[in-house]
């Protein structure tokens, strides 16, 4: 026979917490909502930080556009748009992995975060080449820009015969290269960082972490994702395709 007590303790006792939501939540869905706004947040002052670095470049080719013009034919086209069609497919396998997550199939959650961490390890491939060749002919930044005549771009020197390394030095090629490095490294950056988070998203989601409950980490990545997509969709054209 119970006391009066023992039935009202009983009566008022709180129920029992998911797993997955975090002490300073009251449910699952502020927890979620809270986790994404401060992903946007944190997006936000992202896209501010690049803006700086777009108007710096909008500053150094509206004075130099000639230079600008010129230098532009050291990037590979090619390897550029190579690149974009990679993070544009991880974009996709980014969002199904999202999806994947809310409906609980595991095997598709696994393959998408694993093909989005192939398609940035692609991307990160196409830009160690890049570098190590303009490196190799010292297409650099700053005073360091110290390309042969025999190096320079075969289709630079068919339009413009004339065109030497020294001019080219003198022209203020090394900013471009300053600029180039700096966006591209730091998007590169941006991209490892995504990579390191996909292979905790990966690890993660091979433990069973994810459900239908709780996916905010794989919805917050992927965002993350998506932003690191868009800034190189704005980088690929003002830096390969100036001419």
């Amino acid at each position: 026979m119970s006391t009066g007590v023992a039935d009202h303790e009983t009566k008022h006792d709180l129920p029992a917490r998911p797993p997955e939501l975090a002490m300073h939540f009251d449910n699952m869905h502020q927890q979620f909502h809270s986790g994404k706004l401060g992903m946007w947040l944190f997006l936000g002052q992202e896209l501010l930080f690049f803006c700086g670095l777009f108007t710096a470049y909008a500053v150094y080719r509206g004075n130099h556009q000639e230079m600008f013009h010129y230098v532009h034919y050291f990037l590979d086209w090619k390897l550029g748009a190579v690149n974009t069609v990679v993070l544009l497919v991880s974009s996709l396998t980014a969002a199904w992995s999202v999806r994947a997550a809310m409906l609980e199939q595991r095997k598709v959650l696994i393959f998408t975060l694993l093909a989005t961490f192939i398609c940035a390890g692609i991307f990160m491939v196409v830009k160690y080449f890049e570098y190590t060749h303009k490196l190799h002919i010292g297409a650099v930044w700053g005073g360091g820009f110290n390309v042969a005549d025999a190096d320079l771009p075969a289709e630079l020197v068919a339009k413009y015969p004339d065109m030497t390394g020294a001019k080219l030095k003198e022209m203020g090629a090394g900013s471009f290269f300053a600029i180039y490095f700096c966006m591209t490294g730091l998007h590169g950056l941006h991209v490892l960082v995504g990579m390191g988070l996909y292979i905790w998203l990966l690890v993660r989601a091979l433990k069973g972490d994810f459900n239908r409950r709780w996916y905010g980490a794989v919805d917050n990545v992927a965002l993350y994702w998506h932003i690191v997509d868009i800034i190189w969709i704005f980088l690929f054209p003002m830096l390969y395709l100036i001419g």
